[in-house]
Parts: structure tokens; C-alpha cells; sequence
């Protein structure tokens, strides 16, 4: 089983995560800022990822503490959870409708950190959730993971189906990239290392 643990503790922000790669989608989340919630589960259950996380953070100063470091111990966790990258598929990419939006997300299981994305929110929240901190968490979380990460936000105008639409792609592409295929000697690499 491809499974990981990671703890975080600073001044800011205290995180537990456990994640299964060849889980069922599971998720049990719990980080104070509903949206936020919502969006990591919607990206365990389309991942097929088991996922427990817990995230106490300063929300009386603001979300981005608490976004930003969910993305650094969640990409440590997939990283780690990840292994070797023997045999995996490594790229990956879909194209998420979700009403007015569309997204399209591509990745790479590299071991080089790099992302991008043209995403634009029409309002500063969802909920509770600062819809600027949505860069935030797919920054640090493709730094940590060690992954290419791209989003190209084809159309859209709701912020909540715009942000949700990206977190569906990128647990598409997450779900592909890595799974197993036996038809591939050793690593998906002409360097012979990923």
C-alpha cells in the first residue's frame, strides 16, 4: 500500500495528514474553513485517495496560513505516499466541466516542482474561503509533491465552480498519473530516474 503520514507544528498553523494512494476515496477533513473542506474531500473522493486531515491554523488573522501549509503537508504526504515511481503513468491531464466553467489541468510526476495557471475570481470569497489563497495551496501543494502543475481556466464566471473545477481536474489527473502499469520497465524516464 502507497501510504503516508506527515505532521506539521509551527507558530501558525498545527496539520495532521494521512493519505493512502490506492484508497476508496475516504476522507474524513477537518481544517475550520468550510469551502476549504468541501474542496479536499471532493479531492480525495475523485482522486480514489484516502484521506485524513486535520489543520487547526490563526484563522483570526486570515485564511492563508492555514491553506498554504495544507498544501505543503499534503504534497510532502503524496510525495512520500508515492514512493520510487516505479511503473507509474507520471503524466496525466482532463478537462473538468462544472456548469459556466471549464478547466483544464495538466500534470507531471517529475520530481521537479513548477507551477502555473490563468485562473481569475470574480469575488474574494466562497463562503469563508479567500478565493486568493486558491493559488496559495496548488503552489505549495506541486512545490512539496515535486510535480509539474498547470491550470488553464478555459471559461468560467461562478468563483465556487472556477476553484471546485480545479480541484476535480487535479484529482483526475492525480487518480491517472499514478496509477500502476506493468507494461512500463522500471520508470517512465530515458535518465532512468524520476
Amino acid at each position: 500500500m502507497r501510504e503516508a503520514e506527515v505532521k506539521r507544528k509551527t507558530k501558525e498553523t498545527d496539520i495532521s495528514c494521512k493519505i493512502n494512494l490506492d484508497g476508496k476515496g475516504k476522507s474524513n477533513v477537518e481544517t475550520k474553513i468550510g469551502f476549504f473542506n468541501h474542496m479536499l474531500t471532493a479531492l480525495a473522493k475523485h482522486s480514489g485517495f484516502d484521506l485524513n486531515f486535520n489543520c487547526n491554523g490563526d484563522l483570526e488573522v486570515d485564511n492563508h496560513h492555514s491553506v498554504e501549509d495544507t498544501g505543503i503537508v499534503l504534497g510532502e504526504a503524496f510525495n512520500k505516499a508515492l514512493g520510487d515511481k516505479v511503473k507509474i503513468q507520471r503524466y496525466a491531464n482532463f478537462c473538468m466541466p462544472m456548469d459556466d466553467a471549464l478547466v483544464l489541468c495538466a500534470i507531471d510526476l517529475c520530481g521537479r516542482a513548477f507551477y502555473q495557471d490563468d485562473a481569475f475570481f470574480y469575488t474574494p470569497k466562497v463562503g469563508d474561503f479567500e478565493t486568493e489563497c486558491t493559488k496559495e495551496f496548488f503552489r505549495s501543494f506541486a512545490e512539496n509533491a515535486n510535480m509539474n502543475l498547470h491550470f488553464v481556466v478555459i471559461r468560467g464566471e461562478n468563483s465556487h465552480h472556477i476553484i471546485e473545477a480545479m480541484f476535480k481536474s487535479l484529482a483526475k489527473c492525480l487518480h491517472d498519473a499514478t496509477r500502476i502499469n506493468d507494461e512500463i520497465d522500471g520508470m517512465l524516464s530515458t535518465k532512468g530516474v524520476i
